[in-house]
């Protein structure tokens, strides 16, 4: 082969484009809900981003809704829990911590988590979204509760952590620069007459601490656990 064509040859090899896998659909999928949300998540939209036409994605998601599931899943598929530690409470306090720090890195994507479900029967959702839910229960049924408490506390748990994210994604600053809370969460806008309790709390809810506010509610939740929980085992 003589220089030209293999010049030719490895400029033709150089600008080819990676093969499309689900993974890789659903990687881009994910950055575009980050950048712009979920309403932006199309198939045209992403077909755009991964420079292909749209009607080829439906290999790897089925329709758009099949494309939320699997970004659902992907992110969920960042937790980890180790269902076989005896020490349940720890497992539960690291979990909810990588769930915080997950929803805070992909804040679009926590209605996604929070409403998708709602629109599907439990035993016909992604396996993915599945998976935390039957690692929380070994874990907890291994722990020495009954399986029917174990769900209970689940959902007692999964509420109270998804009550707190939303609550912490609420807590926008609109002036970090600003010394005066008031001013800095921009609370000054409020009529004083209507909202004086809001208004007076103003230090507090500028000090919020996401991470410290999960602890405690972590703390008052899982205390009543093990009480709970040595009650029916002694």
């Amino acid at each position: 082969m003589g220089s030209a064509n293999r010049a030719k040859s490895r400029r033709s090899s150089g600008s080819q484009k990676p093969p499309l896998s689900r993974d890789a659909v659903l990687s881009k999928a994910l950055e575009l809900v980050d950048a712009e949300g979920i309403d932006a998540l199309t198939m045209r939209r992403l077909g755009q981003r991964l420079g292909c036409d749209p009607m080829s994605l439906y290999r790897y998601a089925e329709s758009r809704a099949a494309l939320l599931d699997g970004v659902a899943e992907l992110v969920l598929d960042e937790l980890s829990i180790q269902p076989g530690d005896p020490d349940w409470k720890v497992q539960l306090r690291l979990l909810a911590h990588d769930f915080r720090k997950l929803a805070l890195q992909h804040p679009h994507v926590v209605p996604l988590l929070v409403t998708r479900p709602l629109s599907t029967p439990l035993g016909m959702r992604p396996l993915g979204t599945l998976r935390p839910l039957e690692q929380i229960l070994s874990l907890l049924i291994a722990a020495g509760f009954e399986p029917s408490d174990a769900l209970h506390v689940y959902r007692a748990y999964y509420g109270f952590l998804y009550g707190h994210i939303l609550n912490e994604l609420q807590e926008f600053i609109v002036d970090p620069e600003e010394s005066e809370a008031l001013l800095r969460l921009g609370l000054h806008r409020l009529p004083a007459k209507d909202f004086p309790r809001l208004r007076a709390l103003a230090p507090a809810l500028a000090d919020y601490d996401g991470s410290e506010e999960l602890d405690q509610g972590l703390t008052i939740r899982l205390t009543g656990l093990e009480a709970q929980l040595a009650r029916r085992t002694g």
